[in-house]
């Protein structure tokens, strides 16, 4: 077996190794789309001092990452090849992580590391909140309808100010700026004719539907959507939602993922939005948590302590 190293993130050529890692082992067991890695790290500016990062690689790839969001939440994507690897990233989060209390969330299908968390012993929270993984598949796509006076269309650069007011009016607040959003339009895999807007005729962006393609897998993932509350109730979510899956179908995806999070106030709409359009359920969120302590080493792997020595 390759030599296994672990290092810290240095940048987006490691983003786009973590990306790599997502779209090698995508299936509907796995909690990551290459288009909500480059959405996180890019959404805000400065991601990387809030968010520490560490990769392990082995044979020229990586097979294992943990992200942290200070003081104490982990995101992480282990090869499900390589499990005992969830127990490196555990070591490094307890080591890095500055809260009380540590929180995982992962989805119920990656049963690889529902076990390592259950052995590191956290804890289920049997919280009503979470997120739905919702699919369909990209055919019998209705076409899209808006009202008189509304104009569906993709973005360009030109939008950047009203295509950022709208994405700060629908999640207020919020700390998407103009330079943060030139980010994500620089990003991979980022395409522009997949970033779609319905415009009033105002000229202000009403709502909006970006979606993200991973080529390799062909599919999209819807990330993010909104609609500015007075108009909202008029079908421009929906309206813009078909626009951008009709495209993205154009492109090459054969199947398109969303994920709205259930029971929460600021997304009451999205799940009856998301099963009108034809998604349905096919796995969910699971939030882990315990007290911080030291983990014991999985039996026969390096302990985190040698996996710190061979930074």
């Amino acid at each position: 077996m390759p030599a296994l190293t672990r290092r810290g993130y240095a940048g987006p050529a490691d983003l786009r190794a973590m990306q790599s890692l997502a779209q090698r082992i995508w299936s509907k067991a796995s909690s990551l789309h290459v288009g909500d890695l480059a959405w996180q790290r890019f959404q805000h500016a400065g991601r990387e001092a809030e968010c520490p990062t560490v990769l392990w690689e082995a044979g020229g790839e990586v097979v294992a990452w943990g992200w942290i969001s200070l003081p104490g939440e982990l995101a992480l994507l282990v090869d499900p090849a390589r499990p005992e690897l969830a127990l490196e990233v555990f070591g490094w989060f307890e080591d890095t992580a500055s809260a009380a209390e540590l929180a995982v969330t992962v989805l119920d299908a990656e049963k690889h590391v529902v076990a390592a968390l259950e052995r590191c012993g956290y804890a289920l929270q049997e919280s009503s909140v979470h997120q739905s993984y919702e699919s369909r598949l990209l055919v019998d796509l209705p076409e899209p309808v808006v009202p008189a006076g509304f104009t569906l269309r993709p973005v360009v650069p030109d939008d950047l100010a009203r295509r950022v007011a709208v994405h700060r009016a629908v999640w207020h607040p919020s700390r998407v700026t103009e330079p943060s959003y030139r980010s994500v339009m620089a990003a991979w895999p980022y395409r522009a004719e997949l970033d779609w807007a319905v415009e009033a005729p105002d000229g202000r962006f009403a709502a909006q539907c970006l979606i993200w393609l991973d080529e390799r897998n062909a599919v999209g993932e819807l990330e993010p959507v909104g609609t500015l509350p007075e108009f909202r109730r008029a079908g421009l979510a929906r309206a813009v939602c078909l626009a951008a899956l009709h495209a993205a179908h154009h492109a090459g995806a054969r199947e398109a993922v969303v994920y709205p999070v259930i029971n929460h106030p600021k997304s009451a709409g999205a799940l009856p939005l998301y099963r009108d359009l034809g998604f349905r359920p096919y796995a969910r969120t699971l939030t882990f948590t315990r007290t911080r302590r030291r983990i014991p080493p999985f039996p026969g792997s390096a302990s985190p302590e040698g996996a710190q020595r061979r930074r």
